[in-house]
């Protein structure tokens, strides 16, 4: 395989939030195998820290605003894409949250507020950007979401969010039923714990973390230089007849009953 796989191709990433962020992690990857990044912000608090990491790439890394949740910012998003580029061949979907009271409460106490909040940026927004992104794909490409064993089995505290990542796995199949006929493939990574900000929003995230050392058949989770390396993968040739399916990156975990 070519040391740069992904040369000649223009990748668009959503869900940096710092250098921790595993959408980062994936971006770095993305640009050392030679693709060309877009980032988004979701929010003024964030536009600093994105801009400056971004600069990573070059300083004139395009850097745009867009609340996932409103249409009119994912349009206006885009619009600015084209600014750049013609096409783009990747798409990072890592975007997630609920409110933090919902991953802290019994799930049964799931407001009505915070399952929708939880379902519409953590789920709904990977097919909102997808129809955006297909129009931009006219040669096929790669969409990849980030996901977690949450998503089929539960896990303490994750409550909502497991939730909500089964819909976006659930997601992520239908919509790679969609657009397969059009070479584009869409894919979920299913990443271990990670110390990322979001993870730490879980109640003994600690406690969690500690768990897959002691019962994954490696002894440990993933690191986010791993799931770069899966993320190159998904985004290569490598992976061209692989679509609708979710891939675990946690040490091999998600194969243990007991």
């Amino acid at each position: 395989m070519s040391d740069q796989p992904l040369a000649g191709k223009t990748a668009v990433v959503f869900g940096v939030a710092n250098k921790r962020s595993i959408a980062w992690a994936i971006a770095k990857a993305w640009a050392d195998a030679g693709a060309k990044l877009i980032f988004n912000y979701a929010g003024d608090r964030l536009q600093k820290n994105v801009e400056q990491l971004a600069t990573t790439f070059g300083e004139d890394t395009p850097v745009y605003p867009c609340d996932v949740t409103s249409d009119e910012e994912i349009d206006s998003f885009f619009e600015n894409v084209k600014k750049h580029t013609d096409k783009i061949d990747l798409v990072l979907h890592s975007v997630a949250f609920a409110p933090k009271e919902a991953l802290q409460e019994s799930f049964v106490k799931t407001s009505r507020e915070a399952y929708a909040i939880a379902h519409d940026v953590s789920a709904y927004s990977l097919v909102a950007i997808s129809q955006r992104a297909e129009k931009m794909m006219p040669d096929g490409g790669s969409i990849i979401a980030m996901s977690f064993y949450g998503a089929v089995k539960v896990v303490p505290n994750y409550n909502v969010m497991g939730v909500a990542k089964a819909s976006l796995e659930a997601s992520t199949r239908y919509l790679a039923a969609d657009l397969g006929r059009k070479n584009i493939r869409v894919n979920c990574i299913s990443a271990g714990p990670v110390q990322t900000l979001a993870g730490r929003g879980v109640s003994d995230f600690g406690k969690l973390f500690k768990y897959y050392e002691d019962h994954a058949p490696m002894g440990r989770t993933c690191t986010p230089e791993e799931l770069g390396c899966t993320g190159v993968f998904l985004a290569s040739d490598g992976s061209a007849s692989i679509t609708g399916q979710v891939l675990y990156v946690d040490g091999g975990y998600e194969i243990v009953a007991m």
